[in-house]
């Protein structure tokens, strides 16, 4: 594709905070230029100069690459590989199978408080999200009522308002978990000082560092289209500083060695791939 479709697919595809598309009118004027010189450059006028260059990357929520480049760069992606119902199906059969009756009043009242919700930038139901997780810790060989059930409930409190952790149907272990796993952001998500204190929770419990680290697998995923490129920095830096404690507590719990081998190994390796993208 040539510069000019490059910038306009990128900006069709864009998203900004409010929900809404970016259209030319609205690139021109966070780029301080006129309509007619967005206009022109998709329709391959003109060239950006350099330094609107970035300045149009950084709004595009792209590389400078991705929009010089020629090559066609149109892939077919899915961000959703399994049904949510099927992944709640299996759930309920497996903890009915096992008596794990804290996991089923979790499941329960995690579809009904996610109900409406959705992932970020995009239409898939929120409550794909702990599902996922919860497939994934059972297909590690990790059953242990409260750690599924803390991993159906680990964002309720941080994210439904008006729900507290007294109101969850669980016992006061997996409440304790879900606390564990809940961040304060009185002080912004990505305060320094909430997050030390909050890996530093994290890292005394091997079963919250453990749902963490599943947590982080399933969140790194989907970085590809659900973060911006600033939040994807934000996310590799926080990886790369607090996860190597957090899978080595993991790691250190005899019972969870198994699991440990393959986090680290996903984690590892998707920090890697992005690491070379961004």
């Amino acid at each position: 594709m040539s510069i000019g479709e490059n910038i306009r697919k990128l900006r069709e595809g864009r998203i900004l905070e409010d929900g809404s598309r970016l259209t030319q009118e609205k690139l021109a004027e966070r780029l301080g230029v006129s309509f007619q010189a967005v206009s022109s450059w998709e329709r391959d006028e003109y060239i950006p100069e350099t330094k609107k260059l970035i300045d149009l990357a950084k709004e595009l929520d792209a590389s400078v690459d991705a929009i010089l480049n020629d090559r066609k760069m149109e892939f077919k992606t899915n961000k959703t590989l399994y049904d949510w119902e099927h992944m709640k199906t299996y759930v309920k059969t497996t903890a009915a199978h096992l008596n794990m009756t804290n996991t089923l009043k979790a499941l329960d009242y995690a579809v009904t408080k996610h109900a409406g919700v959705t992932r970020k930038n995009s239409e898939i139901p929120y409550i794909y999200h702990p599902l996922n997780m919860a497939c994934h810790a059972l297909s590690m060989g990790i059953n242990e009522d409260e750690i599924i059930a803390a991993i159906l409930l680990h964002d309720v409190v941080e994210d439904i308002e008006g729900v507290t952790f007294d109101d969850l149907p669980v016992n006061e272990e997996a409440r304790e978990l879900v606390r564990l796993m809940t961040k304060d952001k009185s002080k912004g998500s990505h305060d320094p000082e909430m997050l030390d204190k909050y890996y530093a929770g994290l890292a005394s419990n091997p079963k919250a560092a453990l749902i963490k680290c599943i947590d982080k697998c399933n969140n790194m995923t989907t970085m590809s289209w659900g973060l911006s490129r600033k939040s994807k920095f934000q996310q590799i830096e926080e990886v790369d500083k607090y996860f190597p404690k957090l899978l080595k507590v993991v790691k250190d719990t005899p019972e969870y060695n198994n699991a440990a081998w393959l986090l680290k190994y996903q984690i590892e390796s998707m920090l890697d791939i992005y690491k070379r993208l961004v």
